[in-house]
């Protein structure tokens, strides 16, 4: 039986997928200080429970940012184009995906069997990111995790700062004006949101679309990113692990 490994090193997070034909297991830990660390324990953490050795593997496959600095891989693709292979194998009907990762956000479009047509980075700030997410939680004293319930039935409020620095000051002005935690976690969901459909509407996407990442964890999020860009969001199994995946098959199909 052939068997593959696709591995994502993020910024945050390592994820990795065992295939062979189908998805067999996925792995998620913390990147810590070191990719290449992380990218060895993981594969490991993978193939144990299978009784399965490296030498098994007939192909590990590598992306995300941490892939340049590894020696373990036989091949590398970058994170758009696992993405969205990974997305097509998991969501066909989608015509592109909208990911928010710990250091940047991606909006995708692809074609057919998932091949990239057009593209939209962020990686130079921090806003509309998992990182700016995490900052800000911080900042109001609250975990990730609650934001999406915290914010579920409030009134949004203004948050104008597009940067990550200046919206940490806005949030803080907001609360010296005795505006409540909920409506501020619910504004600052709704200013990432409208920073996201901007990059999303570079696209043109007219179907449904996957949304990726932790963050697509967050169901407020995504249903206020769903209005502003008007299409349906589908939320794919681990929406984290669609790039290692997504190289996973791409090493499969060589």
């Amino acid at each position: 039986m052939k068997w593959t490994v696709g591995i994502d090193i993020g910024s945050v997070s390592t994820k990795a997928v065992l295939f062979n034909g189908e998805q067999v297991d996925s792995k998620i830990i913390p990147s810590g200080w070191s990719p290449s660390q992380a990218g060895q324990e993981v594969l490991e953490r993978l193939l144990k429970p299978q009784e399965l050795t490296r030498d098994d593997i007939s192909l590990l496959v590598g992306t995300g940012y941490g892939r340049i600095q590894q020696g373990m891989f036989d091949k590398t693709f970058s994170e758009i184009t696992c993405h969205a292979r990974g997305v097509h194998y998991l969501l066909p009907e989608a015509c592109g995906l909208i990911d928010i990762g710990g250091q940047d956000s991606k909006v995708i479009g692809f074609g057919e069997k998932g091949k990239v047509e057009d593209f939209v980075l962020n990686d130079k700030c921090a806003a509309g990111t998992g990182r700016f997410l995490q900052v800000t939680a911080q900042t109001l004293g609250l975990e990730v995790s609650q934001l999406s319930d915290l914010a579920k039935d409030a009134d949004p409020a203004d948050i104008n700062s597009m940067c990550a620095v200046f919206a940490e000051s806005e949030m803080i002005g907001l609360l010296a004006q005795g505006i409540t935690i909920e409506s501020i976690v619910a504004g600052l969901l709704k200013s990432i949101a409208k920073r996201i459909s901007v990059m999303a509407g570079k696209i043109h996407f007219q179907d449904t679309v996957a949304f990726c990442g932790g963050v697509a964890q967050n169901q407020v999020l995504k249903d206020l990113l769903s209005q502003e860009i008007g299409c349906r969001l589908a939320v794919p199994p681990s929406p984290q692990a669609v790039g290692a995946l997504g190289a996973a098959i791409l090493g499969y199909e060589l």
